[in-house]
């Protein structure tokens, strides 16, 4: 549909609640919004001469056909645009860090288990806490809980390792229980791991009151050196909170505190998160292309719950929305409880409302700060190679070969800074033997490809610039196979390295360019060549590694991809699983008696 159909069909729509989709012409859905009058707020996308940020220009450009729900209320508009958005996650709307952001606090699923800090949930029988936004917080957290609680931190295997080696220096200076020696009962050990939880989980006003009676208990029952022990978990635990006072509130309750500060090109939101009085957890996220902070506001507060139950009592906003009183009865109904918004004027929650609105300035700062870094480095690689403009989109690519397989990395660059989300790999399929040339070659043109088609996600944008981790040869064949393609208008130039392996400058077709003079432009390209090189060479070797365990362990019967997965998750190596014991191999989740015999039989027989 053109700009004035979705005008006119807009005008169409009822003055009454609702929520609307637009959607592209490969009818996906790429933005949902609500509005208390559907004509009125659908209309104002599409009306002629409408001046919108450019985020909302360019979604507008996007929209093929949109459809409407209408509600009754605006309160049910708002708990169904919540809902399609969990469910749909639209490339325009505001979205929060995606699981790979997040940190998560993991529990280990075996008799001895460990706390550790992980990126990512994995299905390994694990408990997960989280997710957290605060990497660095959570590793404290942990960090506070194992050393209060005296838990190991080496990588022995228990009960594998049972008085095998000395304990450690840990064990001797009083950090670490010493598990290793075998004198820590199985019983003992997981009471201390679960009191490490709780004081992970529901802090220290909890555990402490927990620890301070068992002390008691034991004195009076004269167990004194149980009693010591406590004790000594009491002090720890009391340190480590002194250490935070800076950051405590002189309430217990836990709360989310919310500012926004805005520049010419960006919003940015930050997020305190206080519990039982403590700051626990900081949130940044940064919003590209709109300087419309009341409009971010009112969208990320309604929505930054979606993907989230840790959900406090209170609320603090640094500015009234409009949504607010919807927010509020959506988040008490699905909670269970009241669930308060409000603005501090005065006193210590205006405070906190300052402290996090001087975060998200000193974000701004710092995203300024790069951004001009970035821009004067495209400026200066422009001039360096005689380009008319910066080159904002950059894709770089590079071959590893191993054995007879070759892989292909592509790597992008956006507005200077990685753009992980384009990067791809290629399995070269058409090449015998090594050849540098023609794989490269391959990769290319199969990139053209997914970009003629215009279908695939990701190969969508076009290249300002095409940079090959290679020289003359490198560039002169691939010159020649993009002749008669839709990139043959893309600039081509390759990246040298110097007999140190390290970036020595750039190669036109008309010859070679010393970037070393030009330091910004040097220092772009440096990090580019070797993000790519980085990419590519692990692929290889994620490849090579699966090759290699599937030659060793799937030969062996009764083992499959499970059990072999298993196995080199418990053991980490292949030289692990050969100097295992029966019993050891019988131990792993997952095996019998028969498999891990027949493990066992085929390295040593």
């Amino acid at each position: 549909m053109t700009l004035d159909e979705l005008y006119q069909k807009a005008l169409s729509l009822p003055l009454q609640p609702g929520c609307y989709i637009m959607r592209n012409r490969k009818n996906e859905i790429i933005y949902i919004g609500k509005a208390k009058r559907l004509r009125i707020r659908v209309s104002s996308y599409f009306r002629p001469g409408a001046d919108h940020q450019p985020k909302v220009a360019k979604m507008v450009s996007q929209v093929d056909h949109f459809d409407t729900i209408v509600t009754d209320s605006e309160f049910e508009a708002l708990v169904l645009e919540c809902s399609l958005i969990k469910q749909n996650k639209p490339k325009y709307n505001i979205l929060l860090k995606d699981d790979k952001g997040f940190s998560y606090i993991k529990v280990s699923n075996e008799r001895y288990p460990r706390i550790t800090v992980e990126l990512q949930k994995q299905d390994d029988g694990a408990t997960y806490i989280g997710p957290y936004m605060s990497t660095f917080g959570i590793r404290r957290l942990v960090e506070t809980a194992v050393l209060a609680f005296k838990l190991p931190t080496c990588s022995k295997k228990f009960p594998q390792q049972f008085r095998k080696e000395r304990p450690c220096l840990n064990a001797h200076i009083g950090r670490c229980m010493a598990l290793c020696t075998g004198k820590i009962s199985e019983e003992e050990y997981n009471r201390r791991v679960q009191e490490a939880v709780s004081l992970i989980t529901k802090g220290s006003k909890t555990i402490l009151h927990s620890l301070r009676a068992q002390m008691n208990e034991a004195a009076e029952a004269l167990e004194f050196e149980k009693a010591a022990r406590l004790r000594d978990t009491i002090a720890a635990i009391e340190k480590s909170e002194a250490g935070q006072k800076v950051i405590k509130t002189t309430s217990d309750a836990d709360m989310d505190v919310f500012a926004f500060a805005g520049d010419e090109k960006n919003v940015c939101a930050v997020v305190l998160k206080f519990r039982e009085g403590h700051l626990c957890d900081k949130d940044e996220q940064l919003m590209p292309e709109t300087t419309e902070i009341d409009e971010v506001r009112e969208e990320f507060i309604s929505h930054y719950y979606i993907q989230s139950r840790d959900v406090p009592r209170r609320v603090l906003c640094d500015a009234p929305f409009e949504g607010m009183e919807l927010v509020s009865q959506m988040l008490s109904e699905q909670q269970g409880h009241k669930v308060t918004l409000s603005i501090p004027q005065k006193g210590e929650n205006h405070a906190l409302i300052a402290m996090a609105y001087n975060n998200a300035v000193d974000r701004l700062k710092r995203e300024a700060g790069r951004r001009s870094r970035d821009e004067n480095a495209l400026g200066e690689l422009a001039n360096l190679l005689g380009l008319s403009s910066p080159p904002k989109y950059i894709e770089a690519y590079d071959i590893s070969n191993y054995g007879e397989e070759a892989v292909a990395g592509l790597v992008v660059f956006q507005n200077g800074v990685p753009k992980r989300s384009d990067y791809k790999r290629f399995i070269i399929k058409s090449v015998d033997g090594v050849d540098d040339y023609a794989s490269m070659t391959e990769a290319i043109l199969r990139r053209v490809a997914r970009y003629d088609e215009g279908t695939v996600r990701g190969f969508s944008t076009k290249p300002d610039i095409i940079l090959l981790d290679g020289g003359k040869g490198h560039l002169h064949t691939i010159h020649e196979a993009l002749r008669g393609t839709s990139f043959a208008d893309v600039p081509l130039f390759g990246m040298v390295k110097d007999d140190k392996h390290r970036t020595r400058g750039v190669v036109s077709l008309q010859g070679e360019l010393t970037v070393s003079m030009h330091r910004t432009a040097f220092a772009l390209v440096t990090k580019i060549q070797d993000e790519t090189h980085r990419f590519t060479v692990d692929y290889q070797r994620k490849r090579h590694s699966r090759t290699s365990f599937r030659s060793s362990l799937l030969d062996i019967e009764g083992i499959g991809e499970t059990r072999a997965k298993l196995l080199l998750k418990e053991f980490k190596t292949i030289e692990a699983i050969k100097n295992a014991t029966v019993e050891e191999l019988a131990a792993v989740k997952g095996m019998s008696a028969k498999s891990a015999q027949a493990v066992y039989a085929h390295y040593h027989t």
